[in-house]
């Protein structure tokens, strides 16, 4: 008799605590602050300025859908904490790489002035032997000029694109160093000679 008392309490026991674990609550109001942290930190701009803390929070956060997925309730409450943190963390770097990158971008456009010093002085001196390419010229320096420009003003308002402009003018500057060093090697054309006369 005792044991048979013994034993309906503990499967009383065990069918209460398979209710519990079967009617665990899917952590809804943590999975909200996560999504509201990752909407934070795409807003601040931690997709471009801290874009490695930004990945290993998305990491975080895809691997705790698929724990919601899965209805490991307790697993994805822990890795919605862990995913609001890391994209807290991620919005918390976008000032300092915003800095970085401003500076970045700052010794870039300075680099590109200095160097199309020395390529529009270039420009100047093989002017006679362009021919073909004078109009070319003329208007990638004014286009270059215009784009430095542009990112030079540019920096404060969005250093990332900025950065990104100089890039592209750096390649304006290696096409005509080659295209002027090129010119610079041929030989001058040798002067018509005069007709001999009889």
């Amino acid at each position: 008799m005792k044991c048979f008392k013994y034993s309906v309490s503990l499967l009383m026991v065990l069918a209460l605590a398979l209710v519990f674990v079967g009617c665990a609550k899917a952590p809804e109001a943590e999975q909200q602050a996560a999504k509201a942290a990752m909407d934070a930190a795409v807003a601040a701009g931690a997709d471009k300025y801290a874009a490695a803390d930004m990945d290993a929070a998305k990491k975080v956060w895809e691997a705790t859908e698929a724990q919601m997925n899965e209805k490991k309730y307790k697993e994805a409450k822990q890795g919605y904490v862990d995913a609001k943190a890391a994209f807290e963390k991620a919005t918390a770097g976008v000032e300092a790489g915003k800095k970085a990158v401003t500076e970045e971008a700052t010794a870039a456009v300075a680099a590109l002035e200095e160097a199309w010093k020395g390529v529009a002085a270039a420009g100047k001196k093989l002017e006679k032997k362009m021919k073909d390419q004078k109009a070319a010229w003329e208007a990638d320096a004014k286009a270059f000029e215009e784009g430095l420009k542009a990112a030079k003003e540019g920096i404060a308002a969005d250093a990332f694109a900025a950065k990104t402009k100089a890039g592209e003018l750096k390649a304006v500057i290696d096409k005509w160093e080659a295209a002027f060093k090129e010119l610079a090697a041929a030989p001058a054309a040798p002067a018509k000679a005069a007709p001999k006369k009889k």
